[in-house]
């Protein structure tokens, strides 16, 4: 009896992950299989974490990305923590989960326990269908506010999230441990990355013990900043320096929108602070990629690691000097919307790379395929499972196109703390006597393979062929075919406001010059 009830699960399983490849791609999915029951995910996600710096993670290389496949065209649809990591636990784009800023009146965790959002995520999902549920780290930017620092939100078993102090700089925080207050202080065993990674082996030891799948989705701060380095790591890469690309520091920005064409070259002080704080990043990343070989290694004790699901990702990228700006995201530049999305699990090809166009609504659905189980009908995203088979469907015969949001925060609410580092750009850029620079204005604009196209509130237009030009110095919005603009635009029309499968179904429609 127990095997035939093995058998009937894996057919489940399987006419699952075939149904719902159907709904959310023109080509027949191919499956993967469990290797044995109902598989695990870990969820590892860093902050900022901008795509080159990978190469600095010789246990992601590795562990997981030679182990699995790795994603070339993955995008955010709002480059900002808050924004992206609800779309990702809710499978939405912003515009639907309107989640569209870190604050105020708009965005936060304090809009997303107001509207109620927290209720339906992919954590509530799998909670209810059978799963151990653990979030370790960041959550969403201003938690907890009134809600108060003994809560915990729907749909994890497990729960450790700062309440009090900076967990930013890896020391002297409070975190809410399942509604009990533990501090950390400043000794090298309370380093932040620690001590969610120590977390994570203890909670996927125990779920081992208890015969129950989990699924632990691992938030680490860094390479956020101040991006603190662990003690071990302070002396590595003395020399190291932001990379240079042809659009460092940019010679000539008279075709970019406002915001940056009125910001001056880089003088030697904001050279040098492009540099010390490239190397503080790469740094703090060294233990993140230490905790991967730890959890690695707690997977293979516990006969687990072949049954696990390991998919590892970043919540935005993140600019370094390019365009003559210092440091930050929120732009619509490949460096802030194209991030790293790396996943190996059961009967997933080793060492493969994939050219498709895929984002961070895409997640929620994936994990929940991953299960086994029904994604919310609410989910603008689709499910990756088709592509972590041997014979994927091609890049033209999934998704064409991928929304990019960018939306101005309201004023602060009353009484709103402020416990998230300011980026160096919301710093002043300007040498003495000069003004300081613009602001981001709104936007919205699609990335399609070779192009981004972007409409500014500002009636700004940028384009890009990205295939001649992956560097981003020549605009050509003002020269460009007019009927190629044409086509554009309508796309993005018809994606401004789209809502579940008819996001799919617009995603989906070729486009091309």
């Amino acid at each position: 009896m127990k095997k035939f009830l093995t058998h009937l699960y894996q057919f489940a399983l399987l006419l699952s992950i075939f149904t719902q490849g159907i709904s959310c791609s023109k080509a027949a999915p191919d499956t993967v299989e469990n290797a044995k029951g109902q598989p695990n995910i870990l969820f590892i996600l860093t902050d900022d974490l901008d795509y080159a710096s990978i190469e600095y993670m010789p246990k992601l290389k590795e562990l997981i990305t030679d182990q699995g496949v790795r994603f070339e065209n993955y995008f955010v649809n709002v480059s900002l923590c808050c924004p992206s990591r609800v779309a990702m636990l809710r499978g939405q784009y912003s515009h639907n989960t309107k989640i569209l800023t870190n604050g105020g009146g708009n965005g936060g965790f304090e809009t997303a326990y107001s509207i109620g959002v927290e209720k339906n995520t992919i954590a509530t999902l799998l909670q209810s269908s059978g799963y151990r549920t653990a979030l370790f780290g960041k959550y969403l930017n201003g938690y907890p506010k009134t809600a108060g620092n003994d809560y915990v939100p729907p749909g994890w078993d497990a729960w450790a999230s700062s309440v009090k102090g900076n967990a930013y700089s890896e020391y002297n925080y409070t975190l809410n441990e399942n509604g009990k207050f533990v501090g950390y202080g400043s000794e090298p065993k309370d380093y932040g990355t620690d001590v969610y990674v120590g977390k994570t082996n203890d909670f996927m030891r125990q779920a081992n013990r208890d015969k129950k799948p989990f699924f632990v989705y691992l938030s680490v701060y860094a390479p956020h900043g101040p991006a603190t380095p662990a003690e071990r790591h302070k002396d590595m890469f003395a020399d190291a320096k932001a990379p240079r690309p042809a659009s460092f520091n940019e010679e000539d920005v008279s075709d970019k929108p406002n915001y940056i064409r009125n910001r001056p070259s880089f003088n030697r002080r904001q050279l040098n602070r492009i540099d010390a704080n490239y190397r503080k990043r790469i740094l703090s990343l060294q233990a993140v990629d230490e905790g991967i070989g730890k959890m690695i290694e707690t997977l293979k004790e516990t006969g687990q690691l072949e049954n696990t699901y390991i998919v590892f990702a970043s919540d935005n990228g993140f600019h370094q000097g390019h365009h003559r700006l210092v440091a930050g995201k929120q732009t619509p530049y490949e460096t802030d919307i194209r991030v790293p999305l790396i996943i190996r699990g059961p009967n997933v090809p080793k060492g493969v790379v994939r050219q498709n166009l895929v984002g961070n609504i895409d997640l929620a659905p994936t994990f929940a395929a991953m299960a086994g189980v029904k994604p919310l009908d609410f989910m603008d995203g689709r499910s990756l499972l088709p592509l972590l088979g041997s014979n994927p469907p091609s890049a033209k015969s999934w998704r064409q196109t991928f929304l990019l949001e960018h939306w101005t925060q309201k004023s602060k609410l009353p009484d709103e703390e402020e416990r998230e580092p300011a980026d160096i750009d919301d710093e002043s850029n300007a040498r003495p006597n000069q003004q300081r620079a613009a602001a981001i204005p709104e936007f919205q604009g699609i990335r399609i393979d070779g192009f981004t196209y972007i409409e500014y509130a500002t009636g700004e237009k940028e384009l890009y062929d990205l295939k001649n030009d992956p560097d981003q110095l020549k605009n050509i919005a003002s020269t460009a075919d007019a009927n190629w603009l044409k086509k554009l635009a309508e796309r993005l029309n018809e994606m401004r406001a789209c809502t579940a499968e008819n996001c799919r179904k617009v995603e989906d429609k070729t486009i091309a010059p």
